[in-house]
């Protein structure tokens, strides 16, 4: 069972949102894989591996956490992606 789940609603391409999440997860030293459509995507927090899925439909990308810190909520997961790539 997912950790979070939670959509990301995105003004322009499925393209340019999937830079903008790509480079987010890279900066923080993660690791970034999939295309405008899916894909995958891990990165260390504190020392703990945050993992997680996206799917894009239309203007809105699905995130899937399949696994995140115990004391990091899933809230806080997803403000932080939301001020990084939402529009």
């Amino acid at each position: 069972m997912a950790a979070c789940n939670f959509s990301i609603p995105f003004a322009g391409t499925a393209q340019e949102i999937l830079n903008k999440a790509r480079n987010t997860v890279q900066s923080q030293g993660g690791s970034f894989d999939g295309d405008t459509n899916a894909g995958s995507f891990h990165v260390s927090v504190f020392g703990n591996t945050i993992t997680g899925s996206y799917s894009v439909s239309g203007q809105v990308m699905e995130i899937v956490i399949d696994s995140k810190p115990f004391l990091l909520p899933c809230s806080a997961i997803e403000g932080f992606l939301k001020s990084q790539i939402g529009s």
